[in-house]
């Protein structure tokens, strides 16, 4: 088994009183890693809410329904509990109620999921995200230099679970991902008309990664109005499939205030969208992959680590810019991600002039690991 990260902080939060919420992109490992977590309890109820009967356990239930159906148990998994109709009034019922029931929920869709249950579990629940595997989870699994030697491969492939664990099979695995899994609880939602145009959208955000994305651009590009694309994003970002990264401003004359970038929580995702799944030195878009890569790489570890931070980029009107920066208790930490080491990079003398209380690193191949393992 390749360990989790959240393994050890779910563990340590069980049976505190609170419910525990895992989101996550589906196959991303959620109901493998409940089993790891689960298999040493004792009078363990799973629920798969996928399955009609599940859901029909909680039409017009009451608590004293819940204590009949839950009796003997300690603790009640809810897999996909998004399919539920009002699940969080119902969760909130079942936590009020059965204080000694250790509660666990996933979804694998935070626009259906966590939508319903932020109000009603207020104060009543641990919430969590499960990503793919990350760099630091298959570095814990079997060492660095092993993992630096399949950084390649990963840029191509991506840490699907499936994917890391299916050797020689990777691109079949890859299109079911993306012609089944990726697109199934955003394809159920009723306002989805068309999805071939939600395809075309995800293809045209593959092949922007790095640069900066316009609804309007898109819109012309897609023939689709503004609100639509606006729209198909916020779903794709709420399914977690991508993530944007807004700029950073303090409304000084020349900065971009309202630009975005759009990245892929999986690279591998990302190459299968666009069928392109050439090795990396044969790549025209090896610089924005890689920084795709990193950039992802970073929001795992922040989540993980529960490090606070706010994530943007930086640009002028003239076209100076900072890959990535993070803000961390009153402090600016620019970064600039070359895939080549030899590249040199300077820090934009004016961020500096305009922002003086900031420190500057440069991510290359060679010191990567530093900024995804420290």
């Amino acid at each position: 088994m390749i360990e989790r990260k959240l393994e050890n902080t779910i563990q340590q939060q069980l049976f505190k009183g609170k419910a525990m919420v895992i989101l996550g992109a589906r196959q991303t490992g959620k109901t493998t890693l409940l089993h790891q977590i689960t298999q040493k309890m004792s009078n363990v109820l799973w629920l798969n809410a996928d399955e009609p009967d599940t859901v029909a356990l909680f039409e017009n239930s009451t608590s004293t329904r819940f204590k009949a159906i839950f009796a003997g148990k300690k603790t009640v998994v809810i897999d996909e509990a998004q399919r539920i109709s009002e699940i969080g009034l119902k969760l909130k019922l079942i936590t009020d109620q059965l204080p000694d029931i250790q509660l666990i929920v996933t979804g694998s869709s935070a626009f259906e999921l966590a939508n319903k249950i932020n109000e009603p579990l207020t104060g009543r629940k641990w919430e969590h995200r499960l990503f793919p595997l990350s760099f630091s989870e298959m570095v814990n699994y079997h060492g660095f230099m092993e993992e630096n030697r399949l950084l390649k491969h990963r840029l191509i492939y991506g840490y699907y679970p499936e994917v890391v664990t299916g050797a020689g099979n990777e691109k079949n695995i890859l299109k079911q991902l993306t012609d089944s899994y990726l697109y199934k609880d955003i394809l159920m939602w009723e306002q989805i008309k068309k999805p071939e145009k939600l395809v075309k959208l995800m293809q045209a955000l593959a092949l922007q990664i790095g640069s900066e994305v316009t609804y309007n651009n898109l819109g012309n590009l897609l023939e689709m109005d503004n609100q639509t694309v606006e729209k198909y994003i916020q779903l794709l970002e709420q399914t977690f499939v991508i993530f944007r990264l807004p700029a950073f401003s303090r409304n000084h004359r020349k900065e971009l205030k309202r630009g975005r970038k759009i990245y892929f929580y999986d690279c591998g995702i990302r190459n299968a969208l666009i069928a392109n799944f050439s090795l990396p030195e044969l790549r025209t878009d090896i610089g924005a992959l890689w920084e795709n890569f990193i950039i992802s790489e970073r929001m795992k570890f922040l989540h993980y680590n529960q490090i606070w931070a706010n994530s943007y980029f930086w640009r002028t009107q003239d076209q100076q810019e900072i890959d990535y920066i993070e803000e961390r208790d009153g402090v600016l930490h620019a970064f600039e991600i070359k895939w080549n080491p030899k590249k040199k990079a300077t820090l934009s003398k004016s961020f500096s002039e305009i922002y003086p209380n900031n420190q500057f690193e440069v991510v290359h191949l060679e010191n990567y690991e530093a900024f995804l393992l420290e």
